[in-house]
């Protein structure tokens, strides 16, 4: 089970060492401007290795428990597929369910933990193959792989390496799982944190605060919700940017540094050096500027 990016390399590596009897991923869904239906990546992953696909828009029903049921698992795993796995669906299969999460439990359980690692500015980040529990990530971890977060690591490539990490941890972990080599280990509820699911507003940035937060915030949500702000009447997307300590001119004083367009902070700058103006194209800062002569600054 298992629907975006992050749950293809887990896909691929099981495909090449189990055998995979079906495939549960979300249902299609509307993107772009023509709002043309577009499959998972799980699916499309799926249909090249010829392997069948079921797409629930609930996978708790009756229907959809009737067919797993005849598919007569011995095991599931699960990688962010999206849907709450009910207490009898957990129970279905022979040794249960499987989950690779992106987090080093109980750091982070939830729904978004590598925008969350990047946004407390954690140095360490990892994978976690938990057997799954009713409640949110509690249940019992069985191995856990862990890797350091790069000094300008975005939630995009940190996610990227962590599925590759969780597919190989995940393979190696099921064989010691199912003969019992593995022991469990109970998670520790004192150190447990949340990171909340993300929405598409959540990447308005607030010149109040930091621009080492600022600057974080713009890795974290890259590539979603991504950040943004609005200048001259219209939203504009950060897609990079860099903290300057220098004096701030001011808590969300549009200026420059360097070749650069830069914000003010509660604390520095936050120079901007690659941005979109809605409806163009990227542009890197030193491109922006030439564009648009009533930026303020010199």
């Amino acid at each position: 089970m298992g629907t975006p990016d992050f749950a293809v390399p887990v896909l691929e590596k099981l495909s090449n060492n189990f055998q995979i009897i079906g495939v549960i991923t979300q249902p299609d869904r509307p993107s772009g401007r023509g709002r043309k239906l577009i499959p998972p990546a799980v699916k499309v992953s799926a249909e090249s290795l010829n392997l069948e696909v079921f797409q629930p828009q609930d996978v708790n029903s009756k229907s959809s428990l009737d067919l797993i049921k005849s598919w007569n698992p011995d095991l599931i795993t699960v990688a962010a597929f999206g849907q709450i796995l009910s207490p009898t669906l957990l129970a279905l299969p022979r040794f249960g369910c499987l989950n690779v999460h992106a987090s080093l439990l109980p750091r982070w359980r939830g729904a978004s933990p590598v925008n969350a690692a990047i946004l407390e500015n954690d140095t360490v980040s990892g994978v976690t193959i938990m057997k799954m529990a009713e409640g949110l990530d509690d249940g019992p971890i069985l191995t856990q792989e862990s890797t350091s977060i790069q000094p300008q690591e975005t939630a995009g490539s940190l996610s990227d390496r962590l599925s590759v990490i969780g597919a190989d941890l995940l393979v190696k972990t099921i064989p010691l799982y199912i003969s019992g080599e593995v022991q469990t280990q109970i998670q520790d509820q004192s150190k447990t944190t949340y990171a909340q699911m993300l929405k598409r507003g959540d990447g308005l940035l607030d010149f109040n605060q930091s621009a080492e937060q600022l600057a974080r915030k713009v890795r974290a949500y890259s590539p979603w919700p991504g950040t943004f702000t609005y200048w001259d009447d219209q939203r504009l997307i950060i897609h990079q940017a860099q903290a300057i300590n220098v004096t701030s001119p001011g808590s969300g004083v549009f200026t420059r540094y360097e070749s650069l367009p830069a914000i003010g902070t509660g604390e520095g700058l936050l120079a901007l050096n690659i941005l979109q103006q809605a409806g163009k194209r990227k542009n890197t800062g030193k491109e922006f500027l030439h564009g648009s002569t009533d930026w303020p600054g010199e």
